[in-house]
């Protein structure tokens, strides 16, 4: 019996090793193994020839995105692009953690799961479904112009999807609509973690509920809310595709087009294989440097890092 205890205590390092290894091989195979990809940056890339027998430019295609006043304001345009819509998402941040507050204070438990239910649910829909929802609303012959024609409001339709002055705007609308339940799961089950005597300690003092969401609730989702933050901030620059994909046409083109979707547009629109990927190389870069400084302000700030 005590051999079986001993080999057993021997044994749970190798068991927890195991039963992380799968996760271990899926995170090497779809993150660290595509960054053999960043090769095709220092080569003169052009399908179908093989690689191997592409000319060597060194650091060409990293010299090209600043050779010329046209290039140099076409990058700083993508740029402009990439951050407002980034900063619009960092600058609201704190709402997955209102809306879960929202959500716990709710009293009625089918209302409240009614309520959670519908909100995430469109986390789990594709963007190219949202987009349709979006044309078959706000385009010229949608639901909302021709009802505002009905009603007598307008003569001709608002071109929404078409107009370039408020896209960011817009896609932080729809980016919010699509994540703002998902997002709230992890302040939810922070508040789920409070210690109930806390609860107890604050309406013994007399406290409002109010006053228990202020210094009860809100200091003890704080850490989460920072965690999240910090890892949002490190991805500033990822925008992501699939999003601006969808809603880009040759309106909102300018305005539209973020980082991610540049690159794309720059490999499958017009050939440039080498030019995106120096491009994907130097966004992976600051990212990591980004990760790095919030990491270390956050050390130095509260005394707690995530690296």
């Amino acid at each position: 019996m005590v051999r079986i205890e001993k080999y057993s205590k021997k044994s749970i390092p190798i068991i927890k090793f195991l039963f992380i290894m799968p996760f271990m091989v899926l995170l090497g195979v779809f993150a660290y193994y595509p960054l053999y990809g960043w090769v095709y940056a220092f080569f003169d890339y052009t399908p179908p020839i093989p690689l191997s027998q592409s000319p060597f430019v060194g650091l060409k295609w990293f010299h090209t995105l600043v050779e010329n006043q046209v290039k140099i304001d076409q990058t700083l345009q993508i740029l402009k692009n990439t951050f407002g819509m980034s900063g619009l998402n960092l600058l609201f941040s704190w709402l997955p953690m209102i809306f879960a507050i929202f959500l716990t204070e709710i009293k009625s438990v089918r209302f409240r799961r009614f309520i959670q239910t519908v909100t995430t649910l469109p986390n789990f829909i594709s963007w190219v479904l949202v987009y349709s929802l979006a044309f078959s609303m706000f385009s010229s012959q949608g639901i909302v112009n021709s009802l505002l024609k009905q009603l007598g409001f307008i003569d001709s339709p608002i071109l929404l999807l078409q107009n370039s002055d408020h896209v960011w705007i817009m896609m932080w609308i729809w980016t919010t609509w699509k994540t703002l339940g998902w997002s709230a799961i992890l302040y939810i089950a922070a508040i789920m973690g409070i210690d109930d005597s806390l609860y107890e300690a604050a309406y013994v003092d007399g406290a409002t509920r109010m006053r228990v969401i202020w210094h009860v609730v809100l200091p003890s989702m704080v850490p989460t809310y920072f965690v999240l933050l910090m890892l949002q901030i490190a991805s500033f620059l990822n925008n992501g595709l699939e999003q601006y994909f969808v809603f880009q046409n040759a309106f909102n083109k300018d305005s539209i087009q973020v980082l991610d979707l540049y690159v794309y547009n720059l490999a499958m629109g017009g050939g440039s294989y080498s030019v995106s990927v120096a491009i994907s190389v130097l966004k992976s870069l600051i990212s990591v440097v980004l990760l790095f400084s919030v990491n270390g302000l956050s050390k130095r700030l509260r005394g707690e890092s995530i690296v």
